[in-house]
């Protein structure tokens, strides 16, 4: 993704609390109002440049972390956060990953109010937003992949 779409997105979601995520159509991939009425899972990736992990995680976890942590209980039921065990597992697309879990799928979709929390949590709303910008300027990549569970002792297999 190109830094202009990156600032754009980051801006538009800072601005106007919306959440990017967007589920694609794939041969034989339930489509979001297809899944279930329950909980919701969502798989957020990131690749940070090389030698700015550390800057990544801090800066997430001054800025970002606490804005996720104020939607807990609320529309968010869960929250993890992940790295690699081993630089050398194999797994140059990714280095640092969240899951976040939801209380349906209209908690998924609906906004997030992360302009609202943000203005409640840090007073020097014009520091938030560089640091935030900073974050995502470190970023290679960033994708969300919205998880539709399958249950193997109810699903009914399609072939003969």
């Amino acid at each position: 993704m190109t830094r202009r779409l990156m600032f754009v997105l980051v801006t538009v979601t800072m601005v106007g609390g919306a959440e990017w995520i967007v589920p694609t159509a794939r041969a034989g991939a339930p489509s979001l109002q297809e899944a279930s009425g329950g909980e919701r899972t969502v798989w957020y990736f990131y690749r940070v440049k090389w030698g700015h992990q550390e800057e990544f995680l801090d800066l997430y976890q001054k800025n970002h972390y606490p804005v996720l942590k104020a939607q807990l209980g609320d529309r968010v039921t869960g929250f993890k956060a992940y790295i690699p065990t081993y630089h050398g597992d194999g797994r140059g697309d990714w280095t640092f990953a969240t899951v976040m879990t939801f209380r349906d799928s209209e908690a998924l979709m609906a906004p997030a109010n992360d302009v609202e929390i943000a203005r409640g949590l840090f007073p020097d709303l014009d520091a938030f937003r560089a640091e935030e910008q900073r974050r995502f300027e470190i970023v290679d990549a960033h994708w969300d992949v919205p998880l539709t569970e399958v249950d193997f002792e109810t699903r009914v297999p399609a072939g003969p």
